[in-house]
C-alpha cells in the first residue's frame, strides 16, 4: 500500500503519517530526509523523535540518494519528507541538481515500493499562497508539484491534513475501484 500525506507547515501531517504507519504493522522504518544545519533543525528532529518514541520505528537517515536505500522486505516505511529530500537533491552540492532531482527521487520511490509492503510518504503543500518567487524557488515548486502528482497517481490513498484534520482525497477500495472524496 502506498499512502501520500500532504499538508501545510505545522498542519499535523507528520503526526498523522506516523500514526498511520504505526498501525500498518511489520518492521517500521522511519526514513528521515532532513539535513540538519542549525539549532532549529536539531529541535525539529528532537521533536519528531519524541513523537515516534515507543512506536517501534527504526530511524534511517537518508538526506539524498534515495535509490541507494535498502529496506527489509515487507516492512512499513515512513518517508519524512519528500520536500526536504527534493531540497537536498536540488541545492546541496552533493545532490544531483535541479535537472535530475525529480527523476532520481521518483526512481528511488519506485525502488522502495518494490521492497516495502507499505510506503507512507509525507510531502508539504506549498502551492496555495499564489506569491511569485525567484526562479529557483519556482523551479523547486514545479518539481515538487510534479512529484506529488506522480506519487498521488500511483498511491492507494492520498490524505491532506488541514488544521490537524485528515481529509481523504483518494482511497482505493479492496475491489480496485477508487473512492475519491
Amino acid at each position: 500500500m502506498i499512502m501520500l500525506v500532504t499538508g501545510g507547515a505545522a498542519s499535523g501531517k507528520s503526526e498523522y503519517a506516523e500514526q498511520a504507519a504505526a498501525m500498518l504493522g511489520g518492521n517500521k522504518i522511519y526514513l528521515a530526509t532532513m539535513r540538519r544545519s542549525d539549532e532549529e533543525d536539531e529541535r525539529r528532529v528532537s521533536r519528531h523523535r519524541a513523537l515516534r518514541r515507543g512506536k517501534g520505528f527504526l530511524t534511517v537517515e537518508r538526506e539524498r540518494d534515495l535509490s541507494r536505500c535498502e529496506v527489509p522486505k515487507q516492512s512499513t516505511v515512513l518517508l519524512e519528507c519528500l520536500s526536504n529530500l527534493l531540497s537536498n537533491e536540488m541545492f546541496d552540492e552533493r545532490g544531483v541538481g535541479p535537472n535530475r532531482a525529480g527523476e532520481e527521487i521518483f526512481a528511488g520511490i519506485c525502488k522502495l515500493t518494490e521492497q516495502a509492503k507499505h510506503l507512507v510518504i509525507v510531502s508539504n503543500e506549498i502551492f496555495s499562497d499564489g506569491v511569485p518567487y525567484e526562479e529557483t524557488v519556482m523551479q523547486y515548486q514545479q518539481i515538487l508539484g510534479e512529484l506529488n502528482q506522480r506519487i498521488a497517481g500511483m498511491a492507494d490513498r492520498v490524505v491532506e491534513v488541514v488544521c490537524g484534520i485528515p481529509v481523504m482525497l483518494k482511497q482505493e477500495e479492496k475491489d480496485g475501484s477508487l473512492a475519491v472524496f
